[in-house]
């Protein structure tokens, strides 16, 4: 496998270079400004989340929908990949990881008003959305919609599959000492058990489930910047001149370049947030909204909670961490995955059982998200007939993950979103004046409440 994983490290070196750090951080700038800051609508949109439109068509509610698509994407990429972009890029990816999200939070408006947008009704009254019905109906390129549905069902066993299994056999088993055949048992079972009621348990198990796991790793980690608070300003410092010039290497930090930074901090971004990777509209659509501004407001908060929030106070606690106590850090340089197991360390007792609830309440939901958006993409491909064998695929997939080795799927699963994303932002390019329409439409001109066409 040694060939094809060298193939792999390559194809990402060319994937994830320069032209891809334009193409998706120019995405986000030029969707910012097209859309006159959207941000500057956070605190509506934070309120539609949690309202609620009955009467209207879709599948799931609005709050539904933004909790599996926070599933999805709150999960080791928030724990994991932050730690491991400090560890490749030096603090200052952390910044780039912060800014993603924050001009993210266009793109993933953006991404959610094509999908309720162009989406479509099935014959059973199920809806369906995303980028390809975006590429197919808005821009008549089916064979980008196709790219992206193959490089998606591919993604998820990946990205939502195999990567977040392992996390979690690996966390119970060195927290816990349970052998990976046994977690790796038992989450197939539980995951297969959700998949049987489709979308909507999916939804309900999510909206359960991510409320908690959210507040209770954010306060883990508020708990260790309080043990930290002479250092956060410092790290705050750090991380901002480290994003700007080289870092040198020392205090258990590697040395890394200003292109280092961005690198590993955008792609960890969109590893953690998927802001351009065409993810979460899938889900977005399957909404029940009055018009898709305000589904899409209400998806745009999931950028914010994601990475925003949750990933920075994992930067900010890893750096802090480290100021604090760089010999502790030291040794663990060539091993960036370590650095929040090591921070939470520091809290007496009970760090380590923190840090594992939240990463297995993490891992589970993101599975539970990410199964939807494979089984979605299949089902463009290849029709209903293809939703039972992804299942069953997927369930099989989870075990598989927790008892094997995953450089190779973690690179894999880089690559794969990178494919992904360049339909998806092509997409959201061209169809900008879709996007700008709808929103003076429904947004701008103070019709929020109105029902679509």
């Amino acid at each position: 496998m040694q060939p094809l994983h060298d193939a792999i490290i390559w194809l990402n070196g060319w994937l994830w270079g320069p032209p891809m750090l334009v193409l998706l951080f120019g995405t986000h700038l030029f969707l910012t400004f097209r859309l006159k800051i959207i941000q500057r609508y956070l605190w509506v949109a934070i309120k539609l989340s949690l309202s609620s439109d009955k009467n209207s068509p879709g599948d799931i509610s609005q709050f539904g929908a933004l909790m599996t698509a926070l599933a999805a994407t709150i999960g080791t990429g928030n724990i994991v990949g932050v730690s491991t972009a400090i560890a490749l890029g030096g603090p200052g990816a952390v910044l780039w990881c912060w800014l993603t999200g924050v001009f993210g939070i266009a793109t993933k408006y953006s991404e959610a008003v094509l999908a309720v947008r162009y989406r479509v009704e099935t014959s059973d009254g199920t809806m369906l959305g995303g980028p390809m019905y975006a590429l197919e109906r808005g821009l008549g390129q089916k064979w980008l919609a196709v790219i992206f549905c193959i490089c998606t069902s591919i993604a998820a066993f990946g990205i939502g599959n195999t990567v977040q299994a392992n996390s979690l056999a690996s966390i119970m088993k060195e927290t816990f000492e349970v052998p990976p055949f046994y977690s790796g048992s038992i989450m197939a079972v539980l995951v297969g058990l959700v998949l049987l009621g489709g979308v909507r348990w999916i939804a309900l198990t999510c909206e359960a489930l991510v409320p908690f796991m959210a507040l209770f790793y954010v306060a883990g980690c508020g708990i260790l910047l309080c043990m930290n608070a002479q250092h956060v300003l410092p790290a705050i410092v750090l991380i901002g001149k480290s994003a700007c010039t080289p870092q040198a290497a020392g205090g258990g930090f590697a040395g890394a370049s200003v292109m280092m930074a961005a690198r590993y901090g955008i792609a960890r971004g969109l590893f953690s947030n998927e802001s351009g990777l065409g993810s979460a509209p899938i889900v977005a659509a399957a909404a029940r909204t009055r018009n898709p501004v305000r589904q899409a407001l209400v998806s745009a908060t999931g950028t914010f909670w994601d990475t925003v929030v949750v990933c920075a106070m994992t930067g900010l606690v890893i750096v802090s961490s480290i100021l604090r106590d760089s010999a502790a850090f030291e040794a663990l340089r060539g091993n960036g995955a370590l650095f929040t197991k090591a921070a939470f360390a520091q809290i007496p007792f009970v760090g380590p059982a923190v840090l594992a609830v939240g990463l297995i309440t993490f891992v589970f939901s993101t599975v539970l998200g990410w199964s939807y958006y494979g089984e979605r993409a299949m089902e463009y491909l290849c029709g209903k007939k293809a939703i039972v064998p992804y299942r069953i695929a997927w369930v099989m997939a989870v075990y598989a993950g927790s008892v094997m080795t995953m450089p190779l799927v973690w690179d894999l699963a880089d690559a794969m979103n990178a494919l992904m994303a360049i339909p998806n932002l092509v997409a959201l390019i061209l169809l900008s004046k879709v996007i700008v329409a709808e929103t003076q439409k429904y947004l701008w001109s103070g019709r929020l409440d109105d029902t679509g066409d």
